[in-house]
């Protein structure tokens, strides 16, 4: 009872350890991509002082203008000073204001996001639906046509650019069948059905793929052989063996997927005029509103990197090996 009891605490400790040091790992990182947000804005290739003075209507500045506007927006100070400065506010929630229409970015960014994330969310599960589903069935239909048909539609998707996908499910369901919209979010979730799966075609392609190589290499070890000879049905041990000792590469690459499908919404979005985030990046990259660039940059990048330790975190619950090696590293 006291060893069960020791196990259990000790069991506890390393996951501790780990989600802390999974923790730790995230300051870095998020100091990384507020770094490169921040240089962003500096690098580019119009001057910050031009931009805020043609933003209050001075077209012709003269020089001690420029020195006024530097100074009032703090770049005459050193680059450090200028990011800690910058980090700060942003720390703060304040992002700045956008040199087109003086609106506020941050308010922008945070009305947009959860509309990307739906959309982001919702092609994230369509990937492991389809994909995963198709892998699952693709292993279990090995050697007909049902396999051949998949695999052939698998590598369809992974051909055919996204927005020519979307370009074709407009004409088809929308200008001539008159199912669903092509615009907007006037129609609630059916009109995110056809920007859903034109955003997750490749990955549905590609992950259906790799499940089934998965599977199939699991099909041929040595525990399965001893779960054959148990007589489990076929399905019990491609669902309970083979396909539940597959998921870590299946998670890591849905998980990797998400970051593509997170940046990739933008011509997507742009396409279906969807009011995301990346049809507000896509207009400030044309019109080289840089604070708006900046903004999304840190948004994103610090959504992707919270989705990614959620992954990671998602690795306990699949495979108690980590805990081992959590408690072990």
């Amino acid at each position: 009872m006291f060893s069960l009891i020791f196990d259990k605490g000790s069991e506890s400790m390393a996951i501790f350890k780990y989600i802390c040091r999974r923790l730790l790992i995230l300051i870095p990182v998020l100091l990384g991509i507020s770094l490169a947000a921040f240089l962003l804005g500096r690098i580019a290739p119009s001057d910050p002082v031009d931009d805020a003075l043609f933003r209050i209507g001075i077209e012709f500045p003269t020089e001690t203008d420029r020195a006024e506007m530097r100074t009032a927006l703090g770049l005459d100070n050193p680059l450090p000073v200028q990011y800690f400065t910058w980090l700060q506010k942003v720390l703060h929630g304040d992002l700045g204001h956008s040199y087109i229409g003086n609106r506020d970015i941050a308010h922008e960014l945070l009305t947009r996001l959860p509309i990307t994330l739906k959309l982001s969310l919702s092609a994230l599960m369509a990937t492991i639906l389809l994909g995963v589903g198709g892998g699952i069935l693709m292993a279990s239909c090995r050697g007909t046509w049902g396999e051949t048909l998949l695999k052939s539609l698998s590598t369809l998707l992974l051909s055919v650019p996204s927005f020519w996908i979307a370009l074709f499910l407009i004409t088809i369901f929308a200008e001539q069948l008159h199912i669903l919209p092509t615009s907007g979010l006037e129609h609630g979730v059916r009109s995110l059905i056809l920007p859903t799966i034109a955003l997750a075609s490749a990955n549905i392609g590609a992950t259906s793929r790799l499940t089934q190589a998965n599977i199939l290499t699991e099909l041929g070890q040595q525990y399965i052989i001893a779960a054959n000879a148990k007589g489990l049905s076929q399905r019990a041990v491609m669902i309970r063996h083979a396909f539940r000792n597959s998921l870590i590469p299946i998670i890591t690459l849905v998980g990797n997927y998400f970051g593509g499908i997170l940046g990739g919404s933008t011509i997507i979005e742009n396409i279906f005029s969807i009011p995301g985030l990346g049809s507000y990046v896509l207009s400030a990259i044309q019109n080289r509103d840089y604070p708006v660039i900046q903004g999304y940059v840190l948004i994103t990048g610090t959504t992707f990197v919270l989705i990614t330790l959620g992954i990671d975190l998602l690795y306990l619950a699949v495979n108690p090996k980590i805990r081992i090696q959590g408690d072990t590293a």
